[in-house]
This record gives C-alpha cells, sequence and structure tokens, in this order.
C-alpha cells in the first residue's frame, strides 16, 4: 500500500504552526481542507487540529497571539528551534545552523532574512518538497526532538502539541511524548520565531534530495549532511 502524499499536509501542519496572526486564523480552515483531503493524518487527530482552529475563531485574537507567546517564547523547552534542543548555546550550533542551511540551497530553496533553518516549520516546508518518503526520512531524523517538544507541549496542556502529533503521525513516526522532568526558568523576549519559507517550490529539483542527520548528545558533533 502506498504511503499518502505529504507535500500538502506537511505545509498545513507547518502553517499551523505559524504566529497566529489575523491572516493565519483567517486561512486556517483552508489548511484544515488540505489536510483532509491529503488523508495523511488520522481522523481523531484531525479533530483535534479543528479543535484548535475553533478556539481561535471563537476567542478575541489578542488572545489567541498572547498563548502563542505564552508558549513558544517563553521557555527552551517548548521552543521550535531544533538546534536549541540538541546544542543548546554550545558552539557547535553555528556550524550546524551553516549544514543545514547549505542542504536547503542544495535544493534550490532559501530562507528570508531573519530566518533560522533549524526552525521545525522551515524543515517542514522544505520536507514537503521532497518526495514522500525522503520526506518521511527528514521528520524521522527530528523525531526525538518533537516527541520532546510535544510531551513540554502536554504539560503545559497546550493544543498545540496535538499539531506536533499529527505531523509524527502522518510521516509514520511513533508518537512517544517525552516529560521534561522540571519546567525551566523563562526567557527572554528575543526568542520570537521566525516565520517559515515565504514562497516554497512544489518539488525540489531532481536528484537534490539530501537527508539531514541530528544528534541527540549535546556535546556530540554538529549535524551532517550526506
Amino acid at each position: 500500500m502506498r504511503s499518502p502524499r505529504l507535500t500538502h499536509t506537511l505545509r498545513a501542519l507547518a502553517f499551523l504552526l505559524r504566529y497566529p496572526d489575523q491572516e493565519v486564523r483567517a486561512l486556517a480552515p483552508q489548511a484544515l481542507q488540505a489536510l483532509a483531503a491529503e488523508g495523511a493524518v488520522p481522523p481523531e487527530s484531525l479533530q483535534r487540529l479543528q479543535a484548535l482552529v475553533a478556539d481561535w475563531q471563537r476567542l478575541d485574537g489578542y488572545q489567541v497571539e498572547a498563548a502563542y507567546v505564552d508558549t513558544f517564547d517563553r521557555g527552551r523547552s517548548t521552543s521550535l528551534h531544533l538546534f536549541e534542543h540538541v546544542h543548546g548555546d554550545s558552539r557547535d550550533r553555528g556550524p550546524a545552523m551553516i549544514d543545514l542551511l547549505q542542504t536547503y540551497e542544495a535544493a534550490g530553496l532559501s530562507l528570508r532574512q531573519g530566518e533560522l533553518p533549524d526552525y521545525l516549520p522551515v524543515l517542514m516546508e522544505f520536507a514537503s518538497t521532497q518526495p514522500t518518503e525522503v520526506a518521511r526520512s527528514l521528520v524521522g531524523e527530528v523525531a526525538h526532538i518533537v516527541n520532546r517538544i510535544a510531551g513540554a507541549l502536554q504539560r503545559r496542556r497546550s493544543p498545540y502539541a496535538d499539531v506536533l502529533i499529527a505531523l509524527l503521525l502522518a510521516c509514520g513516526q511513533r508518537v512517544e511524548p517525552v516529560e521534561p522532568e522540571e519546567e525551566e526558568p523563562a526567557v527572554d523576549a528575543s526568542w520570537a520565531e521566525p516565520q517559515a519559507f515565504g514562497a516554497c517550490p512544489t518539488a525540489a529539483a531532481s536528484g537534490s534530495e539530501r537527508p539531514v542527520h541530528f544528534v541527540r548528545q549535546r556535546s556530540a558533533a554538529p549535524a551532517q549532511i550526506d
């Protein structure tokens, strides 16, 4: 049995992780339609995402945006920057960033100024340009980090955990949220998250697929690209 396509699924899920300003909230129902049409996200998981978007439509926009900031910009355990969970503030993070950026550029993609390559929605949009099995492999490389973030979000009872769980399920990865042992101190507002690719092509150039390998240990070598 062929795996469902992931092009629209990965982009829609990445969209739901963006800062929920007025435009994102208005277009969110279309993201749900794309998820339903492609069929990679299980029905129960899709219902949870529908509930998230329904809350966006029901609540005051300021409340929705403030909740996003409190969720992702106030602590490291829920950061959507992947290398923060691997390298922290060590010097290894810089070379790993460069390697990942070169992977995107080799596929003909470039980031807008101010965006960081290890931002999870960016990686998801990049994966959406790859063949299905390559996309699944890319998400598999970071599944342990995604599970860690999902666990931290569940501890905070954040519905955004459902977006990460949907990502894992759509890509055939195990859902094993890792709850942090203790909540870390809050960090300042400099943790603002950049948006993902502005205009991502529907497919990367033939032969440009280059899997990215993430390591688990903070002291390990930088990410390597085959």
